[in-house]
């Protein structure tokens, strides 16, 4: 992690607690030190959203605290540091949540063996971390793999003008870890798992204007929705307006075909055919529901 990113987050942290703190203690006299009831709610809020990822993907969380209670207080810091130290370096990555819940997932495991003392069953060592070691290895090593891919995707959709169907944007990416599947990318994360395949094609170089290739033949590409753009999508997106419109028309059509005034309505027979606009109205929606989207 980069100093800067840490000290900035150390701050974050102490006035997130400060203030929920304050909140709850009122009283000067009272504020000689952190309560716990302070530090569960802001834990709280900063791990809903990736408690309800692991329940959603049936795996258990990695917030494991200590049986010893002295020691608890600490380590809910530490993961809530960690936490906040993964958010503010992501940079663009933060459009993709579940991305960074599948990251912290994996650190805060590193961290609490680190802090057990746990044995690699490999070397036989301590525990530590894998992307350890350089000051910028999470954003060299981390951020910048998975931007890379989004990159290369934008370059796709601009220079070829593919179609929406045919290159991945942020969310397209972030859909990968919806599902259990995306722990086959490993941790470190494997460079040539299936996130990392773009399609290969040729784009200019921003610095000298050649063509050059980017990608690899395999592409995983979308994963889940796959909106479809078409001509169509038009009368989709104002299909309110259409449909009342056109049983407006209908409406007029059939009294001006009886008379042509307001008042024919009220005719027993005029009424009956005026009633067939909820005939019509059901073909549009069936018509509606068989468009392209």
């Amino acid at each position: 992690m980069q100093k800067d990113n840490v000290a900035n987050q150390r701050e974050h942290l102490i006035l997130l607690l400060a203030n929920v703190h304050i909140r709850q203690i009122p009283k000067p006299e009272q504020q000689s030190k952190l309560d716990d009831r302070a530090l569960d709610y802001v834990m709280k809020k900063l791990f809903k959203s990736y408690k309800m990822w692991c329940k959603y993907l049936g795996r258990k969380s990695s917030l494991w605290l200590p049986t010893i209670q002295q020691e608890v207080q600490q380590r809910k810091l530490l993961y809530m540091g960690l936490y906040l130290l993964v958010w503010g370096e992501a940079a663009n990555l933060r459009f993709m949540p579940e991305c960074l819940c599948y990251i912290y997932h994996h650190m805060a495991f590193e961290l609490y063996g680190m802090l057990a003392g746990n044995v690699s069953p490999m070397t036989g060592e301590n525990v530590k971390p894998a992307y350890g070691g350089d000051e910028e290895a999470f954003l060299m090593k981390v951020v910048t793999p998975i931007y890379k891919v989004i990159e290369e995707e934008a370059h796709r959709s601009k220079t070829m003008k593919s179609k929406h169907s045919h290159w991945r944007n942020y969310d397209d990416l972030n859909e990968y870890f919806w599902k259990v599947d995306c722990f086959r990318l490993g941790w470190p994360m494997r460079a040539d798992a299936d996130f990392f395949k773009t399609p290969k094609f040729a784009y200019p170089n921003r610095l000298n204007g050649e063509e050059r290739s980017a990608g690899s033949v395999h592409w995983m590409g979308k994963i889940n929705f796959v909106e479809i753009r078409s001509f169509w999508h038009i009368f989709r997106s104002f299909d309110r307006m259409w449909i009342f419109l056109i049983l407006s028309l209908q409406a007029m059509i059939i009294i001006a075909w009886n008379g042509g005034t307001p008042s024919d309505i009220f005719d027993a027979g005029v009424f009956k055919q005026v009633l067939s606009i909820f005939i019509t109205a059901a073909v549009l929606k069936l018509g509606q529901g068989s468009l392209v989207a």
